[in-house]
């Protein structure tokens, strides 16, 4: 039986019908720690699960998931393995070799950055100067990782204040700095490379704004880089004490577990810090060690792989039931898209399935409010996924009982619908729910550092199965780089009428337009 087999058989079986699956309903539910995944209102059966299963095997997963264990070099066309998980490893975790190393390297630049923050946090910036902000400039993860993170988590700790700066717009930057101290303002540069360019110009912004209020040494107390490439992080005028280190085998979107934490964990407490690496370590553990059929980041992936290539869907909601978590469509977006958009294997062939899907969403009865409509009765299907925290950090019970129905309440009308088509009203045709749309609920117990790291690390390891079951290389993202090399020969076109001259005539009445204005 294929997965096409097992799509045509159940195209007409309502979810109505295989909710009253027992057998089902136990193998498609999964508790890992604080983390409850329901995956029973998928459009799969058992004998469809059980197909996904043989896809896995097919495709070797195991194996895969064995040589990521163990620190192989699964980036083929990098030639560098992906050890991001030896981030919030422990030394007993890892086996000898690449991820003993990366694990060791972990663990000193962690003491690094529990020293800058006790430091700064005991001792102020000098002159009795406390760290009343932290400014973290810096784009794609190195922006979206601590951002989520600091929306995320509330704690008891009155840190300082964490402000985000990513995009090459100047109004960010310009609105923020009018705000801002700079005898009280830390400032944290997040680049592995050093080249990124928006981080570089933005960067430049504080760097020059502090020495134009204090000087240029105090400036070099108050600025930080997170960086493979301390030489330029120097030559821009960081102090090499103050430069952190990140390495090649961190892939941005997967580095808020290593120094690119350090603003978060500024604000938020090293210690807030280490229980988010904790919480992602116990998810590490159970996806490196359980069986694949009871696993939740191989679940989630083989639905996922089920959604898109068998039920042929091409985008996915993602809405958390939390403003808190406000940041985690986004967040995903960059996983999900910048791993698996890609359109050829490990060995260059033209892949023959559907990749990543489009991610999107928004928070809670916001997004009922915005774009609910269509997912009940517009033409295309789009699965969602429900992310519900049980425990709130606020003790207004009866919002949360209200936030939690109405959560429970979308995902039971997108199944099972409201079938008014032989009413008497005149608009049952209008209000017809014709119900059989997909949706998973995952609940956290509470919104902690451990349940928010195990959450993270198993979209992670579901982004890597989705990759192994396809076959494409989830660790690099060439995609991103053409755009930003044409960006570099069309800039002299915006001041120079002779170079727009060479480009393509749609790029040329765009640049008059925009030089006439």
């Amino acid at each position: 039986m294929s997965l096409a087999d097992d799509a045509e058989r159940l195209r007409d079986i309502a979810l109505s019908v295989l909710s009253a699956d027992l057998e089902r309903g136990q193998r498609l539910r999964l508790r890992v720690g604080p983390l409850y995944a329901d995956f029973s209102r998928q459009l799969v059966d058992v004998a469809a699960l059980d197909t996904l299963l043989a896809v896995a095997d097919h495709a070797e997963l195991a194996r895969f998931r064995r040589a990521f264990a163990d620190g192989e070099p699964l980036n083929t066309t990098e030639g560098r393995a992906a050890l991001h998980h030896s981030l919030r490893a422990r030394a007993d975790d890892v086996p000898e070799g690449s991820m003993r190393s990366a694990q060791a390297a972990a663990t000193e630049a962690s003491s690094r950055v529990q020293v800058w923050v006790r430091r700064l946090v005991d001792e102020g910036l000098g002159e009795s100067q406390p760290v009343r902000d932290v400014v973290n400039v810096g784009i794609g993860g190195s922006d979206r990782g601590p951002r989520l993170l600091d929306a995320a988590i509330a704690d008891p700790i009155h840190g300082p204040r964490l402000h985000f700066v990513s995009s090459i717009d100047a109004h960010r930057a310009a609105d923020l700095i009018a705000t801002l101290d700079p005898a009280t303002t830390v400032v944290v540069l997040v680049s592995k490379s050093f080249h990124t360019e928006e981080t570089l110009l933005n960067g430049r912004l504080f760097v020059d704004w502090l020495t134009a209020a204090l000087g240029e040494a105090a400036m070099q107390r108050r600025v930080f880089a997170v960086t493979a490439n301390v030489e330029a992080a120097q030559r821009f005028g960081v102090d090499g004490e103050r430069c952190l280190p990140i390495w090649e085998w961190v892939g941005g979107r997967y580095s808020l577990w290593s120094a690119v934490g350090f603003s978060f964990a500024l604000a938020h407490g090293i210690d807030t810090f280490r229980r988010l690496l904790d919480g992602a370590r116990e998810m590490d553990r159970h996806f490196f060690s359980a069986p694949l059929a009871q696993n939740l980041p191989v679940l989630r992936g083989l639905i996922e792989h089920w959604n898109r290539v068998a039920r042929e869907f091409r985008s996915r909601c993602v809405v958390p039931y939390d403003v808190r978590l406000t940041h985690l469509p986004a967040y995903l977006q960059q996983l999900e898209m910048e791993s698996n958009g890609k359109s050829v294997r490990h060995d260059g062939v033209p892949v023959d399935l559907p990749t990543a899907p489009i991610i999107w969403g928004g928070v809670g009865t916001d997004a009922q409010h915005a774009f609910f409509q269509a997912l009940h009765q517009g033409t295309q299907v789009v699965p969602v996924e429900f992310i519900g925290i049980i425990q709130p950090a606020h003790r207004h019970d009866a919002h949360h009982r209200v936030l939690l129905a109405n959560l429970l309440a979308q995902s039971a009308a997108l199944a099972y619908g409201d079938d008014t088509r032989d009413s008497d009203d005149p608009l049952a045709a209008h209000k017809h729910h014709g119900g059989n749309r997909p949706s998973t609920v995952i609940l956290l117990d509470a919104l902690t550092p451990e349940a928010l790291g195990a959450l993270l690390a198993m979209y992670e390891h579901s982004v890597f199965v989705e990759a192994c079951l396809v076959g494409i290389n989830p660790f690099d993202q060439w995609g991103v780089e053409l755009g930003k090399r044409i960006a570099k020969d069309f800039l002299p076109a915006l001041s120079s009428e002779t170079a727009a001259s060479t480009l393509d005539p749609v790029t040329q009445a765009l640049i008059r337009e925009i030089r006439s204005r």
